[in-house]
């Protein structure tokens, strides 16, 4: 040892170093300097005792014959004057290491610096009191670290990123934006490729639909008038080989389906011993079809209504039968026990689930019924009324199988005017849903006279033209209020 230590040895006063998790950041503004080459400055940090990055080759060679602990003055440059990037930093730091002679303190000096850093939000807090030996002025550097804020990991005093919770690029941050993308670039796909399926399977439902349907053009020339109404037929006519036997037919089943544009769904029937005239000739409105054509009959309801009718969907009476089938029966109710022999219906006084044979002779039965043709006309309603919600439950509309053997029965015994299409028919059972509803309107037309005889007719009902052209026109307005309208129900 060189005699200028004056006897104390660099073990004796160790360079005072603070390790890197708990080091204290650098103040802001002009940094006190020693008033003598040979006094340390209090406090100085992990610099204190290692050769400053700035001394030349010249100090660097005079210093060694310095203690290395005592006479080593820490170098400070303000953060606004750094303009040495840090690679060259590192050099000029080498050359100094080369140079210098290196104690055993300022050995573990460097390998504290190594030693790897704590993240942002490390639970390791950072003591406000002095180390032993620190003045206050190690206190006063200190608190201003503590008002300056935050620091980067790297000691040079530049602010550490906030939020990216690693110095100041923010990578964690980043990465989990990119570790994001992709999660919702897939979630993306799969929601468009979901939505392309459902297209496809749509279009490919309507087409089928449509080009099963068989449509006719039974519409009139009537200008257009408020809401939607749609005239539903149940006829007599037979199929295949009940075709060569039992001729002609008979539309006994006459109902008009109205949807305002805005207000409650009605379902009105239309006795068929209505006496209507046509092309100056009496008859009863349930012969119309079969001698005049369809056509005929929708300008006679329309003659009846006021109303024009925008769709026509008639039904034969065994395809209801098939439809209730493919349902797996209907719930219907009835508080008569009856055995009529012309109808084949056997029921049960209350509430049953009918089959297909079952519901159609209970929507045919007339002659057991004390109401007569006005009575069945009620249980045609309940009928369509309990298919249409059938058919719209939740449990057919996701059985795939009982849904495509409905829609088969259905399209094999329903034909329809021109302009209707799958998104008319939906609109129509929907309507039947919510008319048959306890919100709904249901009931027949007014009469004067359900037992006017004309000679060659026989017994006809006898309509009430000017309650009946009011009554449509507040039906289709939606201006009249729910519950049960016409003659019985007001008798």
């Amino acid at each position: 040892m060189s005699e200028g230590n004056s006897g104390v040895s660099p073990q004796d006063n160790p360079p005072s170093f603070i390790p890197s998790g708990t080091r204290k950041r650098r103040p802001s503004g002009q940094v006190p300097r020693p008033s003598a080459a040979g006094e340390a400055v209090p406090g100085a940090g992990p610099q204190a005792g290692v050769p400053s990055r700035r001394q030349t080759s010249a100090g660097a060679q005079g210093a060694q014959s310095m203690p290395a602990a005592q006479d080593v003055i820490p170098s400070f440059t303000p953060n606004s004057s750094r303009r040495v990037s840090r690679s060259t930093r590192r050099s000029a730091s080498e050359q100094d290491a080369r140079l210098q002679p290196v104690s055993p303190m300022q050995d573990a000096a460097s390998a504290a610096r190594r030693q790897p850093r704590r993240a942002a939000g490390s639970t390791h807090t950072i003591s406000n009191q002095p180390r032993p030996g620190e003045g206050a002025g190690a206190q006063s550097m200190f608190a201003s670290a503590q008002r300056q804020g935050p620091q980067s990991p790297d000691g040079y005093g530049m602010p550490a990123a906030q939020g990216g919770g690693r110095g100041m690029s923010g990578r964690p941050a980043a990465t989990a934006m990119r570790r994001k993308r992709p999660v919702g670039r897939i979630v993306a796909s799969v929601l468009a490729a979901l939505l392309v399926v459902i297209m496809l399977v749509t279009f490919g439902l309507w087409n089928w639909v449509d080009g099963h349907l068989d449509k006719q053009p039974w519409l009139s020339d009537k200008a257009n008038t408020s809401g939607t109404s749609w005239l539903i037929l149940g006829s007599d006519q037979r199929t295949g080989e009940e075709a060569k036997t039992i001729t002609g037919f008979r539309t006994d089943t006459i109902l008009v389906l109205t949807k305002p544009n805005s207000g409650t769904r009605s379902l009105i029937s239309i006795p068929r011993d209505s006496l209507v005239q046509v092309n100056g000739t009496y008859m009863k409105i349930n012969a119309v079809a079969q001698l005049s054509g369809e056509k005929a009959l929708v300008q006679q309801v329309e003659t009846i209504t006021g109303q024009k009718i925008d769709h026509v969907a008639q039904i034969k009476f065994n395809g209801l039968k098939d439809v209730v089938d493919a349902l797996g029966g209907v719930d219907l109710c009835y508080d008569q026990t009856v055995n009529d022999a012309l109808s084949n219906l056997n029921w049960t006084a209350g509430c049953h689930t009918a089959d297909g044979a079952t519901a159609l002779a209970f929507s045919r039965m007339r002659y057991s019924d004390p109401k007569g043709d006005f009575g069945r006309a009620e249980r045609q309603r309940q009928v369509i009324g309990a298919i249409a919600k059938k058919a719209m439950s939740g449990k057919t509309l996701t059985n795939i199988p009982k849904l495509n053997k409905t829609l088969k029965a259905a399209l094999a015994s329903i034909t329809v005017d021109s302009k209707t299409n799958p998104y008319t028919l939906a609109q129509m059972v929907f309507a039947f849903r919510d008319a048959t509803s306890d919100n709904g309107i249901s009931g027949s037309v007014y009469w004067t006279n359900p037992g006017y005889n004309v000679s060659g007719v026989g017994s006809s009902v006898l309509l009430d033209d000017a309650k009946n052209l009011e009554l449509f026109r507040e039906l289709a307005s939606g201006s009249h209020k729910p519950g049960a309208v016409g003659t019985l129900a007001n008798q």
